[in-house]
Protein backbone atom coordinates (compact mmCIF):
# COMPACT_ATOMS: atom_id res chain seq x y z
CA UNK A 1 0.00 0.00 0.00
CA UNK A 2 2.82 2.34 1.20
CA UNK A 3 4.63 1.44 -2.46
CA UNK A 4 0.72 2.29 -4.19
CA UNK A 5 0.63 5.45 -2.58
CA UNK A 6 4.47 6.51 -3.75
CA UNK A 7 3.82 5.53 -7.38
CA UNK A 8 0.58 7.37 -7.20
CA UNK A 9 1.77 10.44 -5.91
CA UNK A 10 5.36 10.34 -8.26
CA UNK A 11 2.80 10.47 -11.31
CA UNK A 12 0.76 13.45 -9.72
CA UNK A 13 4.28 14.98 -9.82
CA UNK A 14 4.74 14.01 -13.07
CA UNK A 15 1.81 15.11 -14.29
CA UNK A 16 2.23 18.66 -12.61
CA UNK A 17 5.86 18.37 -14.63
CA UNK A 18 4.17 17.90 -18.20
CA UNK A 19 1.34 20.89 -17.42
CA UNK A 20 4.49 23.27 -16.37
CA UNK A 21 6.16 22.81 -19.73
CA UNK A 22 2.61 22.70 -21.39
CA UNK A 23 1.31 26.50 -23.31
CA UNK A 24 -0.39 27.31 -20.60
CA UNK A 25 1.84 28.70 -18.70
CA UNK A 26 2.57 31.77 -21.56
CA UNK A 27 -1.41 32.42 -21.18
CA UNK A 28 -1.54 32.05 -17.27
CA UNK A 29 1.65 33.79 -16.45
CA UNK A 30 0.31 37.74 -16.20
CA UNK A 31 -2.82 36.60 -15.24
CA UNK A 32 -3.74 39.31 -12.35
CA UNK A 33 -5.74 36.74 -10.14
CA UNK A 34 -2.80 34.45 -10.25
CA UNK A 35 0.13 36.87 -10.39
CA UNK A 36 -0.06 40.11 -8.32
CA UNK A 37 2.28 42.87 -8.69
CA UNK A 38 4.74 41.52 -5.65
CA UNK A 39 4.58 38.06 -6.85
CA UNK A 40 4.94 37.99 -10.41
CA UNK A 41 7.43 36.16 -12.51
CA UNK A 42 7.31 38.90 -15.20
CA UNK A 43 8.42 41.06 -12.65
CA UNK A 44 10.70 39.82 -11.07
CA UNK A 45 12.62 39.04 -14.55
CA UNK A 46 12.84 42.64 -15.32
CA UNK A 47 14.29 43.56 -12.15
CA UNK A 48 16.77 40.62 -12.79
CA UNK A 49 17.67 41.75 -16.34
CA UNK A 50 18.05 45.54 -15.20
CA UNK A 51 20.44 44.20 -11.53
CA UNK A 52 22.38 41.71 -13.33
CA UNK A 53 22.83 43.10 -17.05
CA UNK A 54 22.73 46.65 -16.57
CA UNK A 55 23.90 47.25 -13.21
CA UNK A 56 21.08 49.54 -12.22
CA UNK A 57 18.89 49.75 -9.05
CA UNK A 58 15.33 47.98 -9.90
CA UNK A 59 14.15 49.67 -6.61
CA UNK A 60 14.70 52.78 -7.84
CA UNK A 61 11.67 52.64 -10.16
CA UNK A 62 7.92 51.68 -8.96
CA UNK A 63 7.50 48.63 -10.74
CA UNK A 64 10.09 46.08 -8.94
CA UNK A 65 8.58 44.87 -5.53
CA UNK A 66 9.75 41.46 -4.56
CA UNK A 67 12.44 40.71 -1.73
CA UNK A 68 16.34 41.24 -2.89
CA UNK A 69 16.78 37.66 -1.31
CA UNK A 70 14.76 36.88 -4.48
CA UNK A 71 16.67 39.43 -6.84
CA UNK A 72 19.86 37.55 -5.52
CA UNK A 73 18.90 34.13 -5.69
CA UNK A 74 17.49 34.30 -9.77
CA UNK A 75 20.36 36.67 -10.85
CA UNK A 76 23.63 34.62 -9.40
CA UNK A 77 21.86 30.40 -8.58
CA UNK A 78 19.08 29.95 -10.47
CA UNK A 79 19.08 31.46 -14.44
CA UNK A 80 16.53 33.57 -15.88
CA UNK A 81 15.70 31.07 -18.80
CA UNK A 82 12.30 29.32 -18.68
CA UNK A 83 13.58 25.50 -18.24
CA UNK A 84 14.70 25.87 -14.68
CA UNK A 85 11.90 27.92 -13.13
CA UNK A 86 9.31 25.44 -14.45
CA UNK A 87 11.09 22.30 -12.62
CA UNK A 88 11.59 24.78 -9.92
CA UNK A 89 8.08 25.83 -9.39
CA UNK A 90 6.88 21.76 -9.85
CA UNK A 91 9.48 21.00 -6.98
CA UNK A 92 7.78 24.03 -4.49
CA UNK A 93 4.85 22.16 -4.99
CA UNK A 94 5.47 18.96 -4.47
CA UNK A 95 7.77 19.72 -0.97
CA UNK A 96 4.35 21.83 -0.31
CA UNK A 97 2.13 18.17 -0.85
CA UNK A 98 4.75 16.11 1.40
CA UNK A 99 4.35 18.70 4.10
CA UNK A 100 1.05 18.60 4.16
CA UNK A 101 1.16 14.75 4.52
CA UNK A 102 3.79 15.33 7.10
CA UNK A 103 1.77 18.00 9.53
CA UNK A 104 -1.26 15.26 8.84
CA UNK A 105 1.41 12.56 10.23
CA UNK A 106 2.66 14.58 13.39
CA UNK A 107 -0.80 15.49 14.40
CA UNK A 108 -2.56 11.82 13.84
CA UNK A 109 0.92 10.84 15.31
CA UNK A 110 1.01 8.13 13.02
CA UNK A 111 4.00 7.46 10.88
CA UNK A 112 1.99 6.35 7.79
CA UNK A 113 -2.05 6.74 6.73
CA UNK A 114 -4.24 5.92 4.43
CA UNK A 115 -5.33 9.70 4.14
CA UNK A 116 -2.01 10.27 3.41
CA UNK A 117 -2.78 10.16 -0.78
CA UNK A 118 -6.17 12.03 -0.22
CA UNK A 119 -4.33 14.83 0.98
CA UNK A 120 -1.66 14.73 -0.73
CA UNK A 121 -4.42 14.81 -3.62
CA UNK A 122 -6.30 17.61 -2.40
CA UNK A 123 -3.85 20.05 -2.41
CA UNK A 124 -2.26 18.76 -6.27
CA UNK A 125 -5.35 19.21 -7.78
CA UNK A 126 -6.62 21.84 -5.94
CA UNK A 127 -7.22 25.06 -9.01
CA UNK A 128 -6.22 27.96 -6.44
CA UNK A 129 -2.50 25.80 -6.26
CA UNK A 130 -1.68 24.61 -9.67
CA UNK A 131 -2.71 27.71 -11.70
CA UNK A 132 -0.44 30.17 -9.63
CA UNK A 133 2.16 27.40 -9.41
CA UNK A 134 1.45 27.52 -13.23
CA UNK A 135 1.72 31.15 -14.06
CA UNK A 136 5.17 30.98 -12.13
CA UNK A 137 3.91 33.11 -9.40
CA UNK A 138 6.53 33.44 -6.50
CA UNK A 139 3.46 33.20 -4.34
CA UNK A 140 4.11 29.33 -4.90
CA UNK A 141 7.53 29.82 -2.78
CA UNK A 142 5.82 31.48 0.18
CA UNK A 143 2.86 28.26 0.14
CA UNK A 144 5.75 26.37 0.47
CA UNK A 145 7.54 28.41 3.18
CA UNK A 146 4.32 28.38 5.21
CA UNK A 147 4.17 24.75 4.98
CA UNK A 148 7.62 24.22 6.60
CA UNK A 149 7.04 26.63 9.08
CA UNK A 150 4.09 24.73 10.53
CA UNK A 151 5.97 21.27 9.88
CA UNK A 152 8.81 21.92 12.16
CA UNK A 153 7.17 23.47 13.99
CA UNK A 154 4.81 20.39 14.23
CA UNK A 155 8.28 18.39 14.71
CA UNK A 156 9.59 20.66 17.59
CA UNK A 157 12.51 21.54 15.56
CA UNK A 158 12.30 25.24 16.45
CA UNK A 159 15.73 26.88 14.77
CA UNK A 160 14.42 25.44 10.87
CA UNK A 161 10.79 26.53 11.78
CA UNK A 162 11.91 30.34 12.98
CA UNK A 163 14.49 30.65 9.65
CA UNK A 164 11.93 29.95 7.97
CA UNK A 165 9.22 31.83 9.24
CA UNK A 166 11.95 35.04 9.02
CA UNK A 167 12.22 33.81 5.50
CA UNK A 168 8.79 33.83 4.81
CA UNK A 169 8.47 37.41 6.29
CA UNK A 170 10.84 39.07 4.44
CA UNK A 171 9.01 37.95 0.94
CA UNK A 172 5.46 38.31 2.23
CA UNK A 173 4.99 41.11 5.70
CA UNK A 174 1.78 40.07 6.61
CA UNK A 175 3.05 36.43 7.70
CA UNK A 176 4.33 38.16 10.30
CA UNK A 177 0.77 37.20 12.14
CA UNK A 178 1.40 33.85 12.03
CA UNK A 179 4.66 34.37 14.87
CA UNK A 180 2.42 33.90 17.86
CA UNK A 181 0.58 30.84 16.97
CA UNK A 182 4.08 29.20 15.44
CA UNK A 183 5.78 30.05 18.72
CA UNK A 184 2.27 28.51 20.96
CA UNK A 185 3.08 25.34 18.55
CA UNK A 186 7.05 25.20 19.46
CA UNK A 187 5.71 25.39 23.24
CA UNK A 188 3.26 22.68 22.93
CA UNK A 189 2.24 20.09 20.33
CA UNK A 190 0.16 19.17 16.87
CA UNK A 191 -1.92 17.00 18.47
CA UNK A 192 -5.63 17.56 17.93
CA UNK A 193 -6.71 19.18 21.44
CA UNK A 194 -10.19 20.83 19.91
CA UNK A 195 -12.12 18.31 22.15
CA UNK A 196 -10.49 18.74 25.25
CA UNK A 197 -9.52 22.40 25.59
CA UNK A 198 -7.13 23.17 28.42
CA UNK A 199 -5.54 25.90 29.36
CA UNK A 200 -1.93 26.52 27.99
CA UNK A 201 1.19 25.90 30.05
CA UNK A 202 2.91 29.07 31.70
CA UNK A 203 6.45 29.01 29.57
CA UNK A 204 7.28 32.49 29.45
CA UNK A 205 10.69 32.16 29.39
CA UNK A 206 11.04 29.88 26.87
CA UNK A 207 8.81 31.70 24.41
CA UNK A 208 11.18 34.85 25.40
CA UNK A 209 13.97 32.80 24.12
CA UNK A 210 12.30 31.91 21.04
CA UNK A 211 11.18 34.84 20.48
CA UNK A 212 14.61 36.77 20.25
CA UNK A 213 15.93 33.49 18.25
CA UNK A 214 13.45 34.84 15.28
CA UNK A 215 14.60 38.03 16.11
CA UNK A 216 18.21 37.26 15.26
CA UNK A 217 17.21 35.42 12.19
CA UNK A 218 15.24 38.47 10.94
CA UNK A 219 17.99 40.60 11.56
CA UNK A 220 20.33 39.00 9.78
CA UNK A 221 18.13 38.19 6.57
CA UNK A 222 17.27 42.05 6.94
CA UNK A 223 21.14 43.22 7.01
CA UNK A 224 21.55 40.19 3.92
CA UNK A 225 19.17 41.95 1.97
CA UNK A 226 20.32 45.38 2.13
CA UNK A 227 23.52 44.20 1.13
CA UNK A 228 22.29 42.43 -1.79
CA UNK A 229 19.87 45.72 -2.87
CA UNK A 230 23.33 47.53 -1.76
CA UNK A 231 20.87 50.32 -0.14
CA UNK A 232 17.76 50.44 1.82
CA UNK A 233 15.58 51.60 -0.94
CA UNK A 234 13.95 48.42 -1.04
CA UNK A 235 12.18 48.44 1.83
CA UNK A 236 9.36 50.91 0.63
CA UNK A 237 8.89 49.40 -2.73
CA UNK A 238 8.77 45.90 -0.77
CA UNK A 239 7.14 45.70 2.50
CA UNK A 240 5.91 49.44 2.17
CA UNK A 241 3.65 48.09 -0.73
CA UNK A 242 1.42 46.25 1.69
CA UNK A 243 1.01 49.00 4.03
CA UNK A 244 0.90 51.79 1.87
CA UNK A 245 -0.77 50.27 -1.51
CA UNK A 246 1.10 52.04 -4.05
CA UNK A 247 0.03 49.46 -7.00
CA UNK A 248 -3.74 49.64 -7.37
CA UNK A 249 -3.22 46.75 -10.03
CA UNK A 250 -6.56 44.38 -9.82
CA UNK A 251 -6.23 41.30 -8.20
CA UNK A 252 -8.82 38.65 -6.63
CA UNK A 253 -8.41 40.77 -2.99
CA UNK A 254 -10.97 43.18 -1.30
CA UNK A 255 -8.05 46.21 -0.99
CA UNK A 256 -7.40 47.31 -4.86
CA UNK A 257 -11.38 48.37 -5.76
CA UNK A 258 -11.79 50.94 -2.40
CA UNK A 259 -8.93 52.78 -2.45
CA UNK A 260 -9.21 53.10 -6.34
CA UNK A 261 -12.50 54.79 -5.52
CA UNK A 262 -11.97 56.38 -2.49
CA UNK A 263 -11.03 60.31 -2.06
CA UNK A 264 -7.16 60.95 -1.54
CA UNK A 265 -7.40 62.82 1.91
CA UNK A 266 -9.47 59.54 3.12
CA UNK A 267 -6.72 56.98 2.03
CA UNK A 268 -4.04 57.49 5.14
CA UNK A 269 -7.14 56.38 7.58
CA UNK A 270 -8.56 54.00 5.61
CA UNK A 271 -4.64 52.10 5.03
CA UNK A 272 -4.91 52.33 8.90
CA UNK A 273 -8.02 50.85 9.29
CA UNK A 274 -7.25 47.86 6.83
CA UNK A 275 -3.83 47.17 8.25
CA UNK A 276 -4.78 46.84 11.47
CA UNK A 277 -7.73 44.85 10.78
CA UNK A 278 -5.20 41.67 9.80
CA UNK A 279 -3.53 42.25 12.99
CA UNK A 280 -6.91 42.49 15.60
CA UNK A 281 -7.62 38.43 15.02
CA UNK A 282 -4.08 37.24 15.84
CA UNK A 283 -4.43 37.35 20.12
CA UNK A 284 -8.54 36.56 20.15
CA UNK A 285 -7.85 33.25 18.24
CA UNK A 286 -4.87 32.35 19.68
CA UNK A 287 -6.37 32.73 23.11
CA UNK A 288 -9.29 30.64 21.90
CA UNK A 289 -7.49 27.78 20.68
CA UNK A 290 -4.13 27.91 22.82
CA UNK A 291 -5.12 24.12 23.49
CA UNK A 292 -4.64 23.90 19.50
CA UNK A 293 -1.84 26.29 18.16
CA UNK A 294 -1.91 24.40 14.55
CA UNK A 295 -5.85 24.95 14.31
CA UNK A 296 -4.84 28.91 14.97
CA UNK A 297 -2.27 28.93 12.70
CA UNK A 298 -4.51 27.87 10.10
CA UNK A 299 -7.70 30.13 10.77
CA UNK A 300 -4.89 32.90 10.99
CA UNK A 301 -4.02 31.71 7.32
CA UNK A 302 -7.38 31.81 6.18
CA UNK A 303 -7.90 35.28 7.30
CA UNK A 304 -4.56 35.94 5.38
CA UNK A 305 -6.15 34.41 2.36
CA UNK A 306 -8.81 36.28 2.32
CA UNK A 307 -7.94 40.22 3.57
CA UNK A 308 -4.36 40.70 2.69
CA UNK A 309 -3.53 43.76 0.77
CA UNK A 310 -2.46 41.78 -2.37
CA UNK A 311 -3.81 38.24 -2.34
CA UNK A 312 -3.48 35.42 -5.48
CA UNK A 313 -5.40 32.35 -5.60
CA UNK A 314 -2.91 30.69 -3.46
CA UNK A 315 -3.75 32.34 -0.29
CA UNK A 316 -7.38 30.88 -0.16
CA UNK A 317 -6.02 27.44 -1.86
CA UNK A 318 -3.70 27.04 1.09
CA UNK A 319 -6.61 27.65 3.59
CA UNK A 320 -8.83 25.27 1.90
CA UNK A 321 -6.15 22.68 1.45
CA UNK A 322 -5.42 22.04 4.73
CA UNK A 323 -9.05 21.56 6.08
CA UNK A 324 -8.28 18.02 5.03
CA UNK A 325 -5.71 18.07 8.68
CA UNK A 326 -8.96 18.59 10.74
CA UNK A 327 -11.40 16.20 9.80
CA UNK A 328 -12.47 15.95 13.59
CA UNK A 329 -14.03 19.31 12.52
CA UNK A 330 -15.92 18.07 9.34
CA UNK A 331 -19.61 16.91 11.14
CA UNK A 332 -19.50 20.45 12.80
CA UNK A 333 -19.51 22.28 10.03
CA UNK A 334 -22.98 24.14 9.13
CA UNK A 335 -22.95 24.88 5.58
CA UNK A 336 -20.37 22.91 3.72
CA UNK A 337 -22.29 22.93 0.60
CA UNK A 338 -23.37 26.27 0.62
CA UNK A 339 -19.47 27.05 1.06
CA UNK A 340 -18.38 24.75 -1.71
CA UNK A 341 -21.29 26.11 -4.30
CA UNK A 342 -20.02 29.78 -3.47
CA UNK A 343 -16.39 28.80 -4.47
CA UNK A 344 -17.51 27.05 -7.50
CA UNK A 345 -19.55 30.06 -8.59
CA UNK A 346 -16.57 32.52 -7.63
CA UNK A 347 -14.42 29.90 -9.70
CA UNK A 348 -16.43 30.45 -12.85
CA UNK A 349 -17.09 34.45 -12.25
CA UNK A 350 -13.49 35.24 -11.43
CA UNK A 351 -12.14 33.52 -15.15
CA UNK A 352 -15.04 35.32 -16.53
CA UNK A 353 -15.50 38.67 -15.74
CA UNK A 354 -11.92 39.31 -15.65
CA UNK A 355 -11.78 38.36 -19.81
CA UNK A 356 -14.29 40.38 -20.83
CA UNK A 357 -13.11 43.42 -18.82
CA UNK A 358 -9.46 43.07 -19.76
CA UNK A 359 -9.74 40.85 -22.71
CA UNK A 360 -12.37 41.90 -24.88
CA UNK A 361 -12.71 45.45 -23.12
CA UNK A 362 -16.74 45.02 -22.65
CA UNK A 363 -17.15 45.08 -19.04
CA UNK A 364 -15.39 47.26 -16.48
CA UNK A 365 -13.95 46.79 -13.30
CA UNK A 366 -17.24 46.69 -11.85
CA UNK A 367 -17.89 43.34 -12.94
CA UNK A 368 -14.53 41.96 -12.11
CA UNK A 369 -14.50 43.80 -8.13
CA UNK A 370 -18.42 42.21 -8.15
CA UNK A 371 -16.87 38.27 -8.87
CA UNK A 372 -13.97 39.22 -5.87
CA UNK A 373 -16.64 39.98 -3.75
CA UNK A 374 -18.40 36.52 -4.34
CA UNK A 375 -14.98 35.22 -3.84
CA UNK A 376 -14.17 37.07 -0.49
CA UNK A 377 -17.75 36.13 0.68
CA UNK A 378 -16.60 32.75 -0.03
CA UNK A 379 -13.58 32.53 1.80
CA UNK A 380 -15.15 34.45 4.60
CA UNK A 381 -17.46 31.55 4.59
CA UNK A 382 -15.42 28.55 4.86
CA UNK A 383 -12.98 30.30 7.58
CA UNK A 384 -16.27 31.30 9.57
CA UNK A 385 -17.66 27.30 9.47
CA UNK A 386 -14.31 26.09 10.38
CA UNK A 387 -14.22 28.53 13.51
CA UNK A 388 -17.28 27.42 14.72
CA UNK A 389 -16.36 24.02 13.90
CA UNK A 390 -13.05 24.30 16.27
CA UNK A 391 -15.52 25.44 18.96
CA UNK A 392 -18.50 23.03 18.42
CA UNK A 393 -16.20 19.81 18.93
CA UNK A 394 -15.86 20.45 22.73
CA UNK A 395 -19.30 21.06 23.12
CA UNK A 396 -20.37 17.97 20.95
CA UNK A 397 -17.91 15.62 22.48
CA UNK A 398 -19.16 16.15 25.83
CA UNK A 399 -22.98 16.15 24.95
CA UNK A 400 -22.08 12.34 23.14
CA UNK A 401 -20.36 11.55 26.29
CA UNK A 402 -23.43 12.58 27.96
CA UNK A 403 -25.47 10.99 26.11
CA UNK A 404 -23.41 7.71 26.08
CA UNK A 405 -23.66 8.11 29.91
CA UNK A 406 -27.23 7.86 30.77
CA UNK A 407 -27.86 5.63 28.26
Amino acid sequence: MVHAHAHEFAFAVVIRVLLAFSPLESFLQDDNQLSSSLTSYSRLLEGVYLFRQHGIDPYTGGTFRHSPLLLSLFSTVIPATRIPPKLLWTFFDAVSAWALVNIWRSRSNTRKHERDLRIAAIYLINPYIFLPCLALSTSTIETTLQLLVLLFASWGQSSPSLLALALLVHLSLPAILLLLPVLLLLLSDPLSHLASPRPFPQRLGKCILLFVEFAIFFVALLFASTLAAGGWSWMRNTWGAGILLPDLTPNPGLWWYFFTEIFDHFRPFFLAVFSLHLSVYVVPLCIKFQHDPLYAGFLLLGILGTFKPYPTLSDPGLFLSLISLFPETYRYLRYPMVTTLLHLHALLLLPLFHHLWIGTGTGNANFFYASTLVFGLANGGALLDCTWAGLRVAIGEEKDGWVVTQE
